[in-house]
């Protein structure tokens, strides 16, 4: 390269890129809902199933979780039995299709994860075909609490994970699954179904596994893992950093996610310093979901610190310091969005906050311009991330003319820009086309798992 590189002035990036690239600091929720790979998310259902909520219908409850303003994504964990009644065929309850009939309205994509086994309700979460088939078997310990709660009225039975009824269904409902939805428009991420406790890997406070031995235990969930692995090729998935009380092999299956191009999540950001470590030292091109229950605004359940900040501010700041991609808007087993409002309503400093820098927010900082040897014109990107996140996947830049004399594409290194310094990529232009001649664009694309986001050119900025 020959001759002085030229920077451009802060009026002139503002005029060359008026429109975002993939986000942009002062981002609102209207138009944050097609940046894939981060966001605040509204739970749809949870541990008890779909919201029940006096006076609204099923559709009514789940339009306004959809509607809530913070929220860019949504979730939903239904229990097996909620997506499947027969071999062979899915049948699922109704608020998981109204789910999506919500997401493809609004624009919100859909996480979700299949539980197997869920200890917030008196009824196993398997189907009954499953449980016709294979053997269940009693936890050794105790679990107390209220006895009003489910929780802490039954036995925790758990399946044999092994059973190859079991994994063969299993296999099944994944490959029908992933044949509907695998890459579809409707799907954000898939979290892994793992063994135990709403399939996080655990069933903390009993002792133990029921398998024969801990090099079974592995072995099953590795591959219960590379089923779902395999199906979903397209999707990315999340894997619980649960630490492994219950000695089934989390670790092992924590590093294979990870080396799949998959990512993390966290359903705790206070209780195991292991998470924390799990998430804080993730590669930088890995997402990571923090799941945490938030109190609903009533001041009988508001709980505060010695220096009077809110519970859910602390949360808040310890999701930032983790460098969330996603965040819950979750209270509990009392999914309902006038909890949501009323607590934002009171503290809606924190929760704004988290909106402004939650994921990635990257911006080209620097634009060089400079001539090469042969006098081609070359530009050169200075790209950075205002955000809390590094990027989930690759940053493909594509420098382009409607009439296709210019289609210029190449990727930065997965994971970059950083939360801290600046990638640089540079493009030289065909002979005869000048950099400000007002015919360039640039488009900014996010790949994962061989997907491309978004998939068409509204993100683009123009040149002139």
């Amino acid at each position: 390269m020959t001759g002085f590189i030229k920077g451009l002035s802060h009026n002139m990036l503002q005029k060359i890129f008026s429109e975002v690239l993939l986000s942009s600091t002062q981002l609102l929720a209207s138009n944050f809902s097609i940046v894939f790979g981060m966001g605040l998310t509204s739970y749809i259902a949870g541990d008890l199933g779909a919201p029940d909520i006096s006076g609204k219908s099923l559709e009514q409850a789940i339009d306004e979780l959809f509607r809530f303003p913070l929220a860019t994504k949504v979730y939903i964990r239904p229990n097996w039995r909620h997506i499947q009644k027969k071999p062979g065929r899915l049948d699922f309850d109704e608020y998981w299709n109204i789910t999506m009939d919500k997401a493809a309205k609004y624009g919100k994509r859909v996480g979700f994860r299949v539980m197997l086994n869920n200890p917030d309700i008196v009824d196993e979460a398997l189907p009954d075909f499953v449980l016709e088939k294979v053997q269940m078997h009693r936890l050794e310990g105790e679990w107390k609490g209220d006895p009003s709660l489910p929780r802490f009225q039954h036995d925790h039975l758990q399946p044999d994970y092994d059973n190859p009824y079991f994994l063969g269904w299993f296999e099944e409902m994944q490959q029908m699954l992933a044949e509907k939805y695998n890459g579809s428009d409707l799907i954000e991420y898939m979290d892994t179904t793992m063994y135990g406790f709403w399939g996080e890997g655990h069933t903390w406070p009993y002792e133990g596994n029921l398998f024969r031995s801990y090099d079974v235990a592995e072995k099953t969930l590795l591959k219960m893992y590379g089923i779902q692995n395999r199906c979903w090729s397209k999707v990315p998935l999340l894997t619980n950093t649960q630490p492994d009380f219950s000695r089934v092999g989390n670790s092992e299956v924590i590093d294979r996610s990870v080396r799949d191009n998959n990512w993390l999540r966290t359903d705790t950001i206070f209780i195991e310093n292991e998470q924390i470590e799990a998430l804080s030292n993730r590669p930088a091109w890995c997402a990571a979901a923090v799941e945490c229950g938030l109190s609903d605004g009533h001041e009988e359940t508001m709980r505060f610190d010695n220096a009077g900040i809110p519970l859910n501010e602390a949360i808040i700041s310890h999701v930032k310091d983790v460098g969330a991609n996603y965040f819950s808007l979750w209270n509990w087993h009392n999914i309902n969005v006038d909890n949501l409002y009323r607590y934002y309503e009171k503290h809606p400093e924190g929760l704004d906050d988290l909106v402004s820098c939650i994921g990635f927010r990257v911006r080209p900082s620097w634009i060089w311009h400079s001539e090469s040897r042969d006098g081609n014109d070359i530009l050169i990107f200075g790209m950075v991330n205002d955000g809390i996140a590094c990027l989930p996947g690759v940053l493909r830049l594509t420098l382009f003319t409607d009439d296709g004399d210019v289609n210029i594409s190449g990727c930065l290194d997965a994971g970059y820009p950083k939360t801290r310094g600046v990638r640089q990529a540079m493009m030289k232009l065909p002979a005869g086309i000048d950099w400000d001649s007002g015919r360039l664009k640039l488009k900014a694309e996010l790949e994962v798992k061989g997907v491309r986001y978004p998939r068409d050119c509204r993100e683009m900025s123009r040149i002139s």
